[in-house]
């Protein structure tokens, strides 16, 4: 559905290309997070399980980074995927004031057995798309994700995205 709203011809592009990009991404999200669901996760919590077993353990404030989450909501992730002991959180030697989350063995069990069924399923789910259109759709959805600084004067430090620092440059 296009947007009613009578603005500029540059707002009324703008708002209905969001609105397509939101209903597609929670359509797409509604279909994947039936199976996410069945396997007793959140779309979160499956985010946590799969970058712990691709990128090992870290600290729970990168992970909050990495899913783009509070520090406070991925404590609470942490803290239910822990009550499960599908995790664990160590404290960092070097650091004591962070903690380090790892993949317990039910973890990893779990997390390596749903994995290739879920990445089959984004597959099909992206199919509709050729593989020309997904790269092309993956580059567009970085460069808006990363933003543009002068175009968003509000908001802190609209220059650099989450779990990126001002060292690393966009690739």
């Amino acid at each position: 559905m296009p947007t009613r709203f009578h603005g500029t011809e540059a707002e009324r592009r703008a708002l209905d290309t969001y609105i397509k990009l939101m209903r597609a991404a929670e359509s797409v999200t509604a279909r994947l997070s039936r199976g996410v669901r069945e396997a007793g996760l959140t779309t979160t919590q499956l985010g946590v399980l799969e970058a712990l077993l691709h990128l090992g353990p870290m600290a729970q404030c990168e992970l909050a980074s990495k899913q783009l989450k509070s520090p406070a909501n991925l404590t609470t992730v942490v803290d239910n995927l822990e009550r499960r002991n599908l995790v664990r959180r160590q404290c960092d030697p070097g650091d004591r004031r962070r903690w380090i989350v790892d993949l317990t063995p039910e973890g990893r069990s779990l997390i390596a057995d749903f994995f290739p069924g879920h990445a089959a399923a984004v597959t099909r789910e992206l199919s509709v798309l050729t593989p020309s259109e997904q790269d092309r759709l993956a580059r567009l959805c970085r460069k808006l994700g990363l933003g543009n600084a002068d175009a968003h004067p509000h908001g802190p430090d609209r220059g650099s995205a989450p779990g990126r620092t001002a060292k690393e440059s966009p690739k």
